[in-house]
């Protein structure tokens, strides 16, 4: 039994390098990111499939669940950090850096807040992966979100750069794959793997 960690497909707003808005769903080529994900774990033993309630991260749950025939279950916990009046915004247009230790987005969450709320869903899915029968539980959610549970909850593997709780962030591609045992300390055995998108362009910007 192990614990699948997913980002969701490409938006339109990692494409153009856009602060995402909340229910931003995916593109095209997130979609066929979010099918090619899919086909890749369509044999792997998947019991349960929580999810981001947010629209990109639900379209690539949905995509799973055509593979796997799993249903998607919802979780508003793992939505990705909320940057309030940024959202919507290019990043080339930002004045400060939305990543940057100790910055609180204007109508946002602070890393603070955001952390908080992560060590919630952690704690959800814990308890998930704790009543699996002998399959593994799927988690898709955001590139923030994979960052503040990858610094502050996961065994990283010594070839990981390690980083701060609040920064810089560690890299997610669009679908990336990490699979953690399901028991403490939570060692990482793949980490942020994209193998499934071989032959793609380069993939969008962090959430």
């Amino acid at each position: 039994m192990a614990i699948y960690l997913i980002r969701h497909g490409e938006t339109p707003g990692n494409r153009d390098r856009v602060v995402q808005v909340a229910q931003t769903p995916l593109s095209p080529r997130g979609l066929e990111q979010a099918r090619r994900l899919g086909r890749r774990l369509a044999d792997h033993p998947i019991e349960r499939i929580l999810a981001s309630d947010l629209a990109r991260a639900d379209m690539t749950a949905r995509c799973l669940h055509e593979a796997t025939g799993v249903a998607v279950e919802s979780e508003p916990l793992l939505q990705e950090r909320n940057l309030g009046d940024l959202r919507g915004t290019p990043y080339a247009e930002l004045d400060s850096d939305p990543f940057a230790p100790g910055y609180a987005p204007p109508g946002g969450e602070t890393w603070e807040v955001f952390h908080l709320r992560v060590d919630a869903a952690w704690a959800r899915v814990r308890a998930a992966a704790a009543d699996l029968e002998g399959g593994h539980l799927a988690v898709v959610t955001h590139g923030l979100v994979l960052h503040s549970l990858a610094v502050r909850h996961l065994d990283l593997p010594a070839v990981v750069p390690r980083a701060p709780d609040d920064g810089p962030p560690l890299r997610f591609g669009n679908t990336a794959l990490s699979i953690v045992a399901n028991t403490a300390p939570f060692s990482v055995e793949l980490f942020a793997c994209t193998g499934h998108l071989e032959g793609t362009e380069a993939e969008g910007a962090l959430i």
